[in-house]
């Protein structure tokens, strides 16, 4: 495996690869590999002839106060992960190099970028689509490969493909979960033993509203309610961020829940800010453990 950190030095690799004409896949991450990470990793190499797996916690998509420094982070550890499943090149830039000084280039996506997430987070999806813009630019994989858990993050960035006819699959492949259904993150190291404990609550009830929109109830503003006052009874402490049915051609929300809708969910427990969503209209599980 090859660590490359210099940003003309990956770029010659993409060039190398489209000459070559190797399939080249690109894993982004911020790092604090978890078997979440480790899952894009494999497919990728199931389905492309080299991979890149790019780790860099972006510091333009946390706001003031959020958690940046704190974020978890093991590079070396990362890097034997990484190393133990073959990957071909492991890109770890700096944040000067991406960032230089003068720099003042943004992409944005006002629409899909306001809500969900993007009302407590405003300049986060900011932040997301410029670095992932660059790191596809840099890299110039044939495929991205992106986890479910951030549903919004993953629709973003597939827009952003499409709308500027960038020469990449977005690939999105199921989340990966603990034995209990909670959603694997790096940023589930935050919880203390009871807030642990309380976490797994959150998938249960999106695995709650599925079963009532299964059995014929659809009325979303009655679903979310019964959403949030069951993770207000149930999981203490707890803060939820947002309940919400939204569809995912748009993220816009409906009245009555149909087919292409998804409900998210964003709720805080102490310091760790955990998301998670679930199709509505999907009876099969839609986890892998």
């Amino acid at each position: 495996m090859h660590v490359v950190r210099d940003l003309k030095k990956i770029q010659d690799i993409g060039f190398a690869s489209r000459l070559d004409r190797k399939k080249l896949a690109l894993v982004p991450t911020m790092g604090f590999f978890h078997q979440g990470h480790l899952s894009l990793m494999r497919w990728a190499k199931e389905n492309a002839d080299r991979v890149v797996v790019s780790v860099f916690v972006n510091p333009a998509q946390f706001g003031p106060g959020e958690d940046l420094d704190q974020y978890p982070r093991d590079h070396e550890r990362d890097m034997e992960l990484a190393k133990s499943l073959g990957i071909d090149y492991f890109f770890m830039p700096e944040a000067d190099d991406l960032y230089p000084q003068g720099f003042d280039s943004w992409v944005e996506l006002p629409g899909f970028s306001k809500k969900l997430c993007g009302i407590s987070r405003p300049i986060h999806f900011k932040g997301v689509t410029t670095i992932v813009c660059k790191l596809l630019n840099l890299t110039m994989p044939h495929t991205a490969v992106f986890g479910l858990k951030d549903r919004q993050q993953f629709l973003i960035i597939q827009k952003m493909v499409n709308d500027l006819n960038m020469p990449v699959i977005i690939e999105g492949r199921p989340t990966i979960r603990e034995h209990d259904g909670l959603a694997m993150s790096s940023r589930n190291a935050y919880l203390n033993p009871a807030q642990r404990e309380s976490a797994p609550i959150i998938y249960n009830g999106l695995l709650m509203i599925r079963h009532e929109v299964l059995s014929g109830r659809t009325n979303c503003r009655q679903l979310e309610d019964q959403l949030k006052n069951y993770y207000l009874e149930n999981i203490t402490g707890s803060d939820i961020d947002y309940v919400s049915i939204v569809n995912s051609a748009n993220l816009e929300s409906s009245s009555r829940a149909g087919h292409g809708d998804f409900m998210a969910v964003s709720v805080r427990l102490g310091r760790a800010r955990l998301i998670d969503n679930i199709d509505l209209y999907q009876a099969m599980e839609d986890c892998a453990e």
